[in-house]
């Protein structure tokens, strides 16, 4: 009896201590796997701004990086792996579609128009440029009548807190024929990240029937508007393939100027992964957004 008991007791302290030689060597092959955030946050930032930076120059050390945030986190290899290539393809807001959505979308209120806002005026009024995108997304929504529109930007305005770029963009489309009851309000955003953000959250908790989006916005921030929205959709997904939301077409207003790096758009998906610092430094380091009220 008793050299039975030894027998078993030595057995099973020998599994134990194999179970946990093979967590440990899991662990060291891994990196720690996905138990170590901050880690997956560095790699995260290192693919932004390198493509940022160096653009498709980069894209050797970033198949590393991807290989290495991969054996870190799975998971998040397979969604970063995802938005790079949908980052760095030739086709990344194309075609452009001016003054209106293209014929064949879903005429109904499977689709929502997203209107991307533009920094008010000191006093709370739009700019002709933000007013010129609402052209194009009135002409789409007369075009779509089933359709939903979500207007999106907070309070941009240094001079009127209580005005917003959605709030003005909302009164703007209702007095130009639009049913209340089509126009959706997400005032609480400062950055295209977060227009992405807050517009995902009102969608997908409050309208369900909504699964298509169509950006509208100035022809030289589709491809950004693009990128933003379908980065969150694959960030929310529970795996790939299952994105709540589509981003399918576009409708743009020619700017006579205007443009946004890669640089920027590296600092919007840093501000997609959750670091808003970093994202804020790289916007004020790139681009005069020094009249946006400070960052909270």
């Amino acid at each position: 009896m008793v050299n039975t008991f030894t027998r078993l007791k030595t057995a099973l302290s020998s599994v134990l201590i194999f179970a946990l030689l093979t967590a440990f060597i899991g662990c060291t092959e891994n990196g720690g796997g996905a138990s170590d955030p901050a880690r997956v946050q560095k790699i995260v930032e290192e693919i932004a701004v390198d493509y940022g930076t160096y653009g498709a120059e980069a894209s050797e050390r970033i198949g590393l990086l991807l290989d290495e945030l991969s054996a870190a986190d799975p998971a998040a290899g397979v969604r970063w792996r995802n938005i790079v290539d949908i980052w760095t393809s030739e086709e990344l807001g194309k075609p452009l579609n001016y003054d209106v959505l293209p014929d064949g979308l879903p005429d109904t209120d499977e689709l929502c128009i997203v209107v991307l806002g533009f920094q008010l005026e000191a006093d709370g009024t739009m700019k002709q440029e933000l007013v010129e995108r609402l052209t194009v997304a009135l002409r789409s929504a007369q075009k779509y009548p089933d359709s939903y529109i979500v207007c999106t930007g907070g309070g941009t305005a240094a001079e009127n807190e209580n005005a917003s770029e959605a709030g003005e963009m909302a009164k703007w489309l209702e007095a130009n024929g639009i049913g209340k009851s089509r126009i959706i309000v997400e005032d609480n955003s400062v950055t295209t990240a977060q227009n992405a953000v807050f517009t995902y959250d009102i969608l997908t908790s409050l309208y369900p029937s909504v699964k298509k989006l169509a950006v509208v916005s100035s022809d030289y921030h589709i491809a950004t508007g693009e990128l933003l929205f379908k980065a969150e959709a694959i960030l929310r997904a529970n795996f790939p393939g299952n994105e709540k939301l589509e981003v399918i077409s576009n409708a743009a207003w020619k700017a006579p100027s205007g443009s946004l790096s890669p640089m920027f758009q590296a600092g919007a998906l840093i501000e997609l992964s959750g670091d808003v610092q970093t994202a804020f430094s790289i916007y004020y380091d790139n681009y005069d957004i020094h009249g946006l009220p400070p960052l909270k």
